[in-house]
């Protein structure tokens, strides 16, 4: 007989935004609604497609965030897999820890959540036992293999665990393991979370890393998927269930030769225009190439913006969370080279240790001022902060050298 099961995790319901670029209502419901819409693609097909269980490996919620109608949300969705027939298998992440609706909510009886223990439970009367641990607390500093329950002889095993692994850029360390520490572990398939981007670390045993069904900035860009696991005669066979209702991308539109405002919107549509016939999609627009307009462009960069979500918002299926110009000029005239000595000199005078310093400074104090998930999105470290600071120093010069040019270069 063949058994399916969904396996997914990090849905982050409800998880605020993470972009100071979505100032534009139209955006910032679409993104809101998105992890919402994720969990309903899921669980619709596990309702068409007669999915036995489904399996969500930890931060199924997002930090401290509150919500009285996130938890009947829930419930109601649970419930529908309730009527289906659908098993639900739950481990708490790190940041179900620190959410006390996690515990509180009241679940139908189709979904297990498993404690901070060692514990293993059967699908209905498969050969097949999903093995699973909680975390306990936020932190999880040391690694929770220990605490699994042994693989059931002559069954199909399944862990759940909500791990960073060794260690991932981007993710704290949370219940440290190694891969081939879980390749030895005598499991079939490990179910793993925590970590936002798909990944198969082994595949005798499966040990995958389903990523996050839906991105919520550039940062997690790209298509999202759940992972389907295909139990025919003792073995595993698995494939993809694409799950995001929307998708951050970075579009390239390609200047070089443009010389009109007319070409230039143009050249916007059909950049536009290719995005809209790969789905929905939020983006991250860089204007980029050699051409006559560079300095009408910076000179005008808030009104081309303005034209770009004009053209993005006919084409119907497009956001532009934020555009960037990494444009030059053809040639440079008499006047345009004092301009451009004018540049070098307030670059130079920037980078100075005593004016660095200031603008440190400034930029901490604007950082602080800033909710907490912002400014870890914007600048998590020194490093990121420090790059930051140099992206906003280069951007301002060029700024200042565009308004020097005037309106006709």
């Amino acid at each position: 007989m063949t058994v399916r099961i969904l396996h997914t995790a990090d849905l982050h319901l409800d998880s605020p935004l993470r972009s100071l670029a979505m100032k534009d209502d139209r955006l910032a419901a679409q993104v809101r609604s998105a992890s919402r819409q994720a969990l309903e693609t899921m669980v619709q097909y596990c309702i068409d497609e007669d999915v036995a269980a489904f399996l969500i490996s930890g931060d199924l919620y997002d930090g401290q965030e509150r919500s009285a109608k996130t938890a009947a949300y829930l419930a109601a969705q649970m419930h529908r897999l309730a009527q289906a027939g659908v098993q639900v298998f739950y481990i708490k992440g790190n940041h179900d820890a620190e959410n006390p609706i996690a515990g509180e909510i009241d679940l139908p009886s189709n979904v297990h959540v498993f404690e901070g223990r060692g514990e293993k439970v059967q699908l209905g009367g498969h050969p097949l036992f999903i093995h699973g641990v909680s975390f306990r607390d936020r932190h999880a500093p040391e690694s929770l293999l220990p605490k699994y329950t042994a693989p059931e002889p002559g069954a199909v095993n399944i862990a759940m665990m909500h791990t960073s692994l060794a260690g991932a850029e981007g993710h704290d360390l949370y219940a440290p393991v190694s891969v081939g520490d879980l390749v030895g572990a005598g499991f079939d398939y490990w179910a793993l979370g925590h970590i936002h981007k798909r990944a198969v670390h082994s595949e005798t045993p499966w040990v995958v890393m389903p990523g996050m069904p839906q991105g919520r900035d550039i940062g997690e860009a790209g298509p999202k998927s759940a992972t389907l696991l295909t139990v025919e005669r003792g073995e595993i066979s698995v494939s993809e269930v694409a799950t995001s209702v929307v998708e951050f991308r970075r579009c390239d539109c390609d200047l070089t030769g443009v010389e009109t405002d007319e070409d230039m919107r143009t050249a916007l549509r059909s950049a536009l225009q290719a995005q809209a016939g790969r789905g929905a999609a939020i983006l991250r627009l860089r204007l980029m190439g050699q051409t006559s307009l560079a300095w009408q462009l910076r000179q005008l960069a808030d009104a081309w913006r303005a034209q770009a979500d004009e053209i993005a918002e006919s084409i119907g299926t497009l956001w532009i969370e934020k555009m960037t110009l990494d444009v030059t000029p053809l040639s440079q005239d008499a006047a345009d080279s004092a301009v451009s000595e004018v540049q070098q000199l307030m670059t130079e005078v920037a980078a100075e240790p005593a004016s660095r310093d200031g603008l440190r400074q400034e930029l901490s104090q604007i950082l602080g001022l800033l909710p907490a998930e912002q400014r870890r999105a914007l600048a998590p470290d020194a490093e990121a902060q420090e790059a930051l600071l140099q992206q906003l120093t280069d951007d301002a010069v060029l700024a200042i050298a565009a308004q020097m040019r005037g309106t006709g270069t």
